[in-house]
């Protein structure tokens, strides 16, 4: 029974066990990418300012249509004077020079209690258009169209910056991962010395010194590994906190479309240096921040052109239909229309318009400046990036190659050793010389991919 109920107490801890431990969650680098834009701020920053563009250009298209507006109104009047009496005149018909006129006969006296009530309901339709307004309406229109432009580039921009900062840390992510297996391969390899040197030095066949010598080099093994694990840990946390989830879950980093090898071919495909005329033009025509730097030169232009416009004069067009009763059941037998025409023009403002007209002007000269410092900066980063992809391309074969000779020479270094032709010490630079071809090739691979990646950012080419 007490073994029954042992059994019973066991399996029920393991299923509680079972119960508190989750998976961690696999993050593919496209996963990361989605959530990164559904959650960065700066994202929804700009999607919120695109909002504002597009109703501001919804609204300069609303200035060609007339303004409509209707209105009703009630008032009471009343007016207190002194009591009294007041002439009422009497009407009647009255003979004068043989004819019969409806007329004033006499009046006659009333009483006044001093307070005189007025009721009045109105009702009416009013129409306003603005015919001309010196270009104003014409060039905001412009304005409104290359700023909402302008957020729309904005926002393809972030959302680009955003993917790449994601891509750099993800492969950040992957390479660290990389380096840790490095050294657990590292330490495994020197323990599993260590336990020949000890079986060797029991029989006699190695000094005491070289079992000293081996437990201190896997001693630096892990603390090198511990160091690699910490490095690893904390760029996931970076991580995740860039793509706006909770540093306290657990991840697991795994893309199985990024290679851990550079293909051949794409190494023979890599842009060079040469290129960069061709690819500059590509920039140019891609990049969204220089699209930014564009329609800025031509809503400047918008600016000029409209602030010149106050010289011109101003015509408007208007329309009314108005209601008015004393009494609300007789208010549609009294209409009033009217319509018309207003010319307004500003003679002179003291100087203001011409002010104006400078500043738009200088904002003009500066947007062009600024458009040419894009393009220099453009170039600038193109160069850079092909100047990186070329270093990472050539650092990859290099790498390549002298992971190879630091194979080769630690199988020969271990064999001389356990042939007793070689020392333990010619060994431990082999081995050290293998963990750091190792982590070249790897830091070079993913060199490599980042260079990659870097220049479709700076091309403005990431697609998502």
């Amino acid at each position: 029974m007490k073994k029954t109920l042992l059994i019973f107490l066991l399996m029920l801890t393991v299923c509680n066990a079972q119960d508190l431990v989750k998976p961690a969650k696999v993050l593919t680098l496209n996963d990361a990418i989605e959530i990164a834009l559904n959650n960065n701020l700066k994202i929804q920053q700009a999607t919120n300012n695109l909002d504002i563009a597009s109703s501001t250009a919804l609204a300069s298209y609303g200035s060609y249509l007339p303004n409509l507006s209707a209105s009703a109104g009630w008032s009471r009047s009343q007016i207190e004077a002194p009591a009294g009496l007041i002439a009422d005149p009497i009407y009647r018909w009255v003979h004068v020079d043989a004819d019969s006129i409806f007329g004033i006969s006499g009046y006659r006296m009333i009483p006044s209690s001093g307070t005189s009530i007025s009721t009045t309901y109105s009702a009416g339709l009013n129409l306003n258009y603005t015919i001309f307004d010196g270009l104003n309406r014409e060039m905001n229109l412009g304005k409104a169209i290359s700023d909402n432009e302008i957020s729309k580039q904005n926002l393809l921009r972030t959302k680009q910056a955003i993917i790449y900062q994601v891509q750099s840390i993800y492969l950040t992510v992957l390479r660290n991962e990389q380096l840790v297996r490095v050294n657990e391969e590292n330490l495994k390899r020197d323990q599993k010395q260590l336990e020949k040197i000890v079986e060797s030095n029991r029989v006699g066949a190695a000094p005491i010194g070289d079992v000293y010598r081996q437990q201190s080099a896997v001693a630096a093994d892990e603390y090198n590994l511990i160091s690699a694990q910490n490095v690893y840990n904390k760029s996931i946390a970076d991580l995740i906190s860039l793509i706006g989830l909770n540093v306290s879950e657990d991840y697991v980093i795994r893309d199985t479309t990024i290679p851990f090898e550079i293909d051949s071919i794409e190494l023979l495909n890599t842009p060079q240096v040469q290129d960069f005329d061709n690819l500059f033009k590509r920039a140019i025509s891609s990049r969204a921040d220089y699209k930014v730097a564009t329609e800025n030169k031509k809503s400047a232009l918008f600016s000029v052109i409209s602030a010149w416009g106050r010289y011109l004069p101003t015509v408007n067009a208007y329309a009314g239909y108005n209601l008015n009763s004393p009494v609300i059941s007789n208010i549609s037998n009294t209409k009033y229309y009217s319509w018309g025409l207003n010319l307004r023009w500003t003679i002179f403002d003291g100087f203001l318009t011409n002010q104006n007209v400078q500043i738009a002007q200088v904002q003009k000269r500066n947007a062009e400046l600024s458009l040419a410092q894009a393009e220099r900066d453009i170039g600038v980063e193109v160069k850079k990036a092909l100047l990186d992809l070329e270093s990472a391309k050539r650092q990859y074969e290099a790498s390549v190659r002298n992971l190879i000779s630091a194979q080769q020479d630690q199988i020969v270094a271990e064999s001389k050793y356990n042939l007793g032709s070689g020392t333990l010490i010619d060994l431990q630079i082999a081995n050290a010389n293998l963990v750091n071809a190792q982590a070249s090739k790897i830091n070079a691979t993913y060199n490599y991919i980042i260079a990659k990646r870097n220049l479709e950012y700076v091309l403005g080419e990431i697609k998502y």
